[in-house]
């Protein structure tokens, strides 16, 4: 694999560089956002690894940029930022996983191949149909009758989720665990907020309303009329 590492700390990367590097990968390191949107936009990589809290523009930022730059190379968030709101954000500029620090190497470098292996995976269907609307996971463009539709990366992964599951209902906690991969308070509206909008975009100008709910239980994408 071929890796980019954005972090500031010499001790940080020195270690994963010899780490990653003893593992059969070649390492770029840059110490710095500019550096790093340079290198991200100039060199192709298997996987990006950004830590947030660096000079010049933080990694949340360098990860909105790659994604808007249309760059689909995986990225893994690597901070000690570790709040909700922190992971959402990283998720919310694109990024694939997110690990705190202290990590264990070993760990990273799972997470590393898991991203890598995913990426590589050869997609039959790449194509994702439910009647007009349909959704492209190599482009990731999104259309419904033919008219493109702008997604943000969390918006994009949800309507994924649900399109690949035709039919099958999914609570809050069940898309925060796909999309995340972790967890939070049931009552929290994050979920809601994302399928609101998504709402908008998908159905507020056609009559057959794709996103549906199911009372009591969740969320899911439906080709029968809602009544």
């Amino acid at each position: 694999m071929k890796i980019l590492l954005v972090e500031d700390d010499p001790k940080i990367s020195s270690f994963v560089k010899i780490g990653l590097e003893s593992s059969g990968c070649t390492v770029d390191i840059a110490y710095d956002g500019a550096i790093g949107e340079k290198l991200a936009f100039s060199r192709k990589y298997d996987v990006m690894v950004l830590d947030v809290v660096i000079p010049g523009i933080s990694g949340f930022e360098l990860c909105k940029r790659i994604r808007n730059g249309n760059i689909l190379t995986p990225v893994i968030i690597l901070t000690s930022l570790d709040s909700v709101d922190d992971k959402l954000t990283g998720f919310e500029c694109g990024a694939d996983d997110y690990l705190l620090k202290p990590f264990s190497f070993q760990e990273l470098l799972a997470r590393l191949k898991a991203l890598n292996r995913r990426n590589m995976e050869v997609i039959v269907s790449p194509v994702l149909k439910v009647l007009d609307l349909e959704l492209d996971t190599v482009t990731k463009k999104v259309r419904r009758n033919n008219r493109e539709i702008n997604l943000t990366p969390t918006e994009y992964k949800i309507l994924e989720l649900l399109m690949s599951n035709k039919g099958k209902v999914f609570d809050r906690i069940l898309i925060a665990e796909k999309i995340w991969g972790f967890s939070f308070n049931s009552e929290t509206n994050v979920i809601d907020v994302h399928i609101n909008s998504l709402r908008k975009k998908i159905d507020k100008d056609f009559t057959h309303k794709l996103i549906c709910t199911k009372k009591g239980f969740g969320y899911m994408v439906s080709e029968e009329p809602q009544v």
